[in-house]
């Protein structure tokens, strides 16, 4: 079977579109993925996700795309339009402040934080609400962990409630290959993890999740989510509030070593 018979159908999404037209211009101009990749200063697996509507484009990679191929800003033009479709528009300005981070602070109780999700594993969360747009949703998500490619990425802290290690989201396997790619992912040098044991029993994110993103040259921000959707605060009371919150919830959760066994425990649970 060809490349071109697994390619999503182009009037799907605009996504998918944005992926055919890639395929479309690189084909004409004679050019293999890992070429593509080469002029456009990425990756053959990034060309590859694109073309097939798993990752959504950033506006880097279109601009490079236009000048790698010389397309007058075809794919400049077409870039905000996957964007507005691929992300709701109350969650577009968390996204680009995300990509934009120099660290972050993330807690979740519920669910494996998104950043850290493997794509089965998002696929069986989002299923569950029934969406129009599954694939493209799933697209989107796994688009945000981009950031970790990035040359110098962001230092990210995550703190996990263990009933989010509980909760199998897609069932035995799906959620073995998460909690493996979750000790894989504490292993890295910029990335922590630690887990509230659900011994503990009181804590202050009981509330719900939030983050606290930190860049270079602007004040902390926070974000809060919740149930239709979430939101932004810059307020500096409200952000100080949620550090401190984050400060109480590190002191009461398990070292990232610790944190790694009782995942570890989880796994073996799942059987091996």
């Amino acid at each position: 079977m060809t490349a071109q018979s697994n390619s999503p159908d182009p009037t799907s999404s605009l996504l998918a579109f944005f992926g055919s037209e890639l395929r479309r211009v690189r084909t004409e101009a004679g050019k293999s993925q890992g070429q593509t990749a080469k002029l456009a200063h990425t990756t053959q697996a990034m060309i590859s996700y694109v073309e097939a509507a798993k990752r959504v484009p950033s506006e880097d990679l279109a601009q490079d795309l236009d000048e790698a191929f010389g397309t007058g800003g075809h794919f400049m033009r077409l870039h905000p339009l996957v964007i507005k479709f691929a992300y709701p528009d109350w969650f577009r300005p968390f996204v680009e402040l995300e990509a934009n981070a120099t660290s972050m602070r993330v807690f979740e109780s519920q669910i494996i934080p998104g950043l850290l999700q493997t794509e089965k594993y998002a696929r069986a969360m989002l299923s569950a609400v029934r969406p129009d747009n599954l694939d493209d949703l799933i697209a989107a998500r796994l688009s945000r962990q981009s950031l970790y490619e990035r040359e110098s990425p962001p230092r990210t802290w995550f703190v996990v409630d263990e009933y989010a290690l509980l909760r199998h989201i897609g069932g035995p396997d799906v959620m073995r290959t998460q909690l493996e790619s979750l000790l894989t992912a504490g292993e890295q040098p910029r990335t922590v993890i630690q887990v509230v044991p659900r011994t503990v029993a009181s804590h202050p994110g009981l509330s719900g999740a939030f983050t606290v993103l930190s860049f270079e040259k602007s004040a902390n921000t926070l974000y809060v989510e919740g149930f239709s959707q979430g939101r932004i605060a810059l307020d500096a009371s409200e952000v100080a509030a949620a550090e401190h919150a984050y400060d109480l919830l590190r002191a009461v959760a398990l070292s990232p070593k610790a944190s790694a066994e009782l995942i570890g425990t989880h796994l073996k649970e799942l059987g091996l």
